[in-house]
């Protein structure tokens, strides 16, 4: 009899191949699959961990197991190369989206592109030049829609669209600190549509600016944790929920000393799945609950 564990691997698969998970769709998560399999969180852990070493699906840092991308790996090109700074940049983003800000040098790039890395610094003096280039591409690679949006769906847009270029740039976020902004065209757009969704409505500019700086600082400070569970999963060689499953005993012991009672009724309220820990709906609960907290006068109104 097949075991418990390539049986979902094989319909999970399937899933894959048929295009019903596409490149990028989140995999159930190991308690999603548990459940709607009815077998036990390590058997289902197993399962997922079939599809990853066949390449299928990868962790996505900090919030899911996604359907991995069907792009071949970079080869390192010989011959005359044409250069160009967009190409070397390119490249630098490349590399710090695969394996992190730490790995982008001048000589990494020029590795890449199979050239000196003289040739590369022609183009950038150097590799702070470099980061603020591939951080200015990552920005500004992202457009608004044409149309007419109330203030709260122009603000609801740039928030959801910073946090899909945190999510597809994790270092990104852990640049600079909040109150040391990048001096980059590609980011400055999403502030002219912030500020745009706010302007007329009779605020002082430094009411304005604040609102802006709060929305980015709620933005940042979550994305933070793409990178964070990242490296946290490289270090442990565990996704958040394995490592959640770690701590089980420990969980319990808690719950039954009863010295915590609101945690003891919350976590006994969950139930036998626990709780399906999703940053993305983390993030969208809580830009809601921000926007509904400033309480703009005629937020809802369009702007052209």
């Amino acid at each position: 009899m097949e075991s418990p564990y390539l049986r979902i691997a094989v319909d999970l698969r399937r899933r894959i191949h048929s295009g019903e998970l596409a490149p990028g769709d989140k995999v159930p998560s190991t308690r999603a699959v548990a459940r709607d399999f009815k077998v036990a969180l390590a058997t289902a852990a197993r399962a997922l961990a079939v599809l990853k070493e066949e390449g299928l699906v990868e962790a996505r840092p900090r919030s899911a197991t996604v359907v991995a991308a069907t792009r071949s790996r970079p080869r390192r090109r010989t011959g005359q190369v044409e250069l160009t700074r967009e190409g070397i940049v390119r490249e630098g983003l490349a590399i710090a989206d695969a394996e992190g800000l730490g790995a982008v040098t001048i000589r990494a790039v020029a590795a890449r592109l199979g050239v000196a890395a003289a040739a590369v610094h022609r183009h950038v003096r150097g590799r702070d030049e470099l980061v603020l280039g591939m951080a200015d591409l990552a920005y500004g690679e992202w457009r608004y829609p044409a149309g007419t949006l109330s203030r709260r769906e122009r603000l609801e847009a740039v928030a959801r669209t910073l946090w899909q270029i945190y999510r597809r740039h994790p270092w990104l976020p852990n640049l600079t600190p909040l109150d040391r902004p990048l001096p980059l065209s590609g980011l400055l757009r999403h502030g002219e549509q912030l500020l745009r969704a706010l302007d007329g409505l009779g605020l002082a500019p430094e009411a304005m600016i604040t609102i802006e700086v709060l929305i980015y600082a709620y933005v940042q400070g979550l994305a933070v944790h793409i990178e964070r569970e990242a490296q946290a999963m490289s270090a442990t060689g565990l996704s958040s929920d394995q490592w959640l499953d770690t701590q089980g005993r420990t969980m319990s012991a808690f719950v039954t000393s009863g010295r915590y009672p609101m945690f003891t009724k919350t976590m006994r309220g969950l139930g036998a799945e626990g709780y399906d820990f999703d940053l993305d709906n983390i993030f969208e609960t809580g830009l809601q609950a921000l926007l509904d907290g400033l309480r703009i006068e005629n937020l809802s109104r369009p702007t052209s």
